[in-house]
Order: C-alpha cells, then sequence, then structure tokens
C-alpha cells in the first residue's frame, strides 16, 4: 500500500468559481508539458490516467512518474504544488482499488452502463474503500456518447436532475459526472447533429444543455460537478495534420465559450485529453512532412510538446480560468 501523500499528491477537494483542468497523459512528453504549463501559470491540475493508460505506461511507473512530476514542478518553482495523480473512467472495483493502493490520490468508478441501483452498489462500493486513505471519489450518472480509449458509446443520454441527490446521498461520492451534451473524441457530433457556418463551410456544433446543469445545480447547490468530453479540437490541429498527411474530415469539437460558461458555475473540473492528442499528433506529422530523414524521437517528441504546452496554458488561462489558484 502507497500513500499518495508520500508521493507529494494532493486529492481533488475544491472550491468552485473556476474549473481545474484534468489533463490525461500517456507518456513523458505529455506529463512533461502538464507540469510546465501548471507550474508556470500557478494552476491546480489533475494528472489523468485511463484504464488503458495505465496498461500502457505501467502501474509501478506511473507511481514514480506521478513523484517525479511533484518534484519537476518544485524545480520549475512551484513550492507548494497541487497535483493530483486521478483514474479516470474506472471500470470495476477491483481497479480502483489497485490504483489506491498503488498511490492515486483520486479514483473515477464509471458505473453509468449499469441500472440505476447497480450504479449507487458499485460506486459506494468504491467509495467505502477510498475513503479509508482519505482519496476521493467521482462517479458518473448519464451516459456520453463518443468513443475514447475503452469508454464507448453510441448515444448519450443526459443526467436525470431528479436523480442526483438520491445518488449522491447514497453512494458518498466526491464529485460527480454529467452528461449535458459533450462527448468524447475528436468527433463528437455528427454533421447531421451540427449546423455549417456559410462564411467558412465549418461544422456548428450544438449547444450543450445549460438547462440540465442549472437544474441539478439547483438540485445539489455547492457540489462538485465534472464535465467529461470537453476538448475543443482546435481547427489549427486539425488543418495542420490534414495539411501533412492526416485524414481528419469534420472533426468538431464543444467551443471554448461554452465550456468558460460551465467553469464559471458548478462545473469544478473539466477533462480535455483529445485536444493534447492533436496537438501531439499535428507537431509530429509538420516534422515527419518537412524532415522526412529525420529518425531521432526527441526532433519530433520536442516539437510535440512544446505545442501541447502552449495548448495547455491557453486552457488553463483563457478556458478554464485556474490560474493563480494555487500560489
Amino acid at each position: 500500500m502507497v500513500s499518495y501523500k508520500e508521493l507529494g499528491l494532493v486529492n481533488t477537494a475544491i472550491k468552485g468559481g473556476y474549473a481545474i483542468p484534468a489533463f490525461n497523459f500517456n507518456n513523458m512528453e505529455q506529463l512533461q508539458a502538464i507540469i510546465k504549463a501548471s507550474a508556470e501559470t500557478k494552476s491546480p491540475v489533475i494528472l489523468q490516467v485511463s484504464k488503458g493508460a495505465r496498461n500502457y505506461a505501467n502501474q509501478t511507473l506511473l507511481r514514480y512518474m506521478a513523484q517525479g512530476a511533484v518534484e519537476y514542478a518544485k524545480e520549475l518553482g512551484w513550492e507548494h504544488p497541487q497535483i493530483c495523480l486521478h483514474l479516470d473512467h474506472g471500470d470495476s472495483f477491483e481497479l480502483c482499488k489497485s490504483c489506491v493502493d498503488f498511490g492515486f490520490s483520486s479514483v473515477m468508478i464509471d458505473a453509468s452502463s449499469l441500472p440505476y441501483e447497480e450504479n449507487i452498489a458499485l460506486t459506494k462500493k468504491v467509495v467505502d474503500y477510498a475513503h479509508q486513505y482519505d482519496v476521493t471519489v467521482e462517479a458518473e450518472l448519464g451516459v456520453l456518447a463518443g468513443v475514447e480509449d475503452e469508454v464507448s458509446s453510441a448515444v448519450s443520454h443526459y443526467t436525470k436532475p431528479e436523480e442526483v441527490v438520491d445518488f449522491a446521498t447514497r453512494t458518498g461520492c466526491d464529485s460527480l459526472a454529467i452528461s449535458i451534451g459533450t462527448s468524447h473524441g475528436a468527433y463528437k457530433f455528427t454533421p447531421e447533429q451540427c449546423t455549417r457556418d456559410p462564411k467558412t463551410g465549418k461544422l456548428v456544433p450544438p449547444p450543450l444543455a445549460f438547462d440540465v446543469l442549472d437544474a441539478i445545480m439547483e438540485q445539489l447547490p455547492g457540489f462538485p460537478i465534472v464535465l467529461h468530453g470537453s476538448s475543443s479540437v482546435p481547427q489549427e490541429y486539425v488543418d495542420m495534420i490534414n495539411q501533412y498527411g492526416g485524414k481528419l474530415p469534420d472533426a468538431v469539437g464543444i467551443p471554448e465559450e461554452q465550456l468558460r460558461k460551465a467553469a464559471k458555475s458548478a462545473v469544478c473540473k473539466i477533462n480535455i485529453d483529445s485536444d493534447s492528442r492533436l496537438a501531439f499528433t499535428a507537431a509530429v506529422r509538420k516534422v515527419f512532412a518537412e524532415k522526412p530523414g529525420e529518425f531521432d524521437p526527441r526532433k519530433y517528441c520536442g516539437p510535440a510538446r512544446d505545442l501541447m504546452e502552449e495548448l495547455y496554458k491557453h486552457k488553463i488561462i483563457n478556458v478554464l480560468g485556474s490560474d493563480g489558484k494555487a500560489e
């Protein structure tokens, strides 16, 4: 059993008025970029690891990467880093328990695909275990569409505001991921769900269901709400990928102005994964196209790291408003 406190991590207790970035990572370059951006902006940050990323990176290495991230942040001049290591979309009690035991400071149990009572039962089981070690637990109510790692659903189901009080009370969860129209992956909406901008021809996605969010906030005033699938799929990265040989037709994400609005409400944590994947891929493709003889990973992973750091800073300062909240 490894306590996250021994690694210098914190859990996800948060206040509100802004949203803490939850950035998924799979490799060293992503982690470096996240920590550099967070240290420079003095933003609390949640390092998110999916089940697939944990298998990819190795659970033991992840523990030491997280510990190294804290020390790296201090080297960069961040005296008291507020860094959380969080399991994203845990799908079983065993996985959540393993992450708690390996030093994660927060876990998500996603039982949203199960019937309501089964969701409650599994979530409560994870909460009862995690809370023994002061590890926070995120749960999910409602289903997001889209595909990202192991998480996949063809259709979305909005969270029912009339269920949130009963769910939060009976499970004891610390935060609640809801469905109000965000979606996983780089193709968050089909062309049929969108309109076309007559000037640019680009897809314009449908607005988020802020009426559902407002109703949930009314039922659970002050309770931490989480938005998954909140990448904006920046057009410049999509264009860059396509320019250098990629094929991402009609990729579309959540407009940043809608995320800014959400961040000022009860939404305290916003998950971003696809945007950093796009930035990484765009930078790598550019190097490969311009320097086809390059084979040193540092020469293409380095530019990818720089572009991701730029992205993370932009999200922290201009979208989530979390800069300066962890002096």
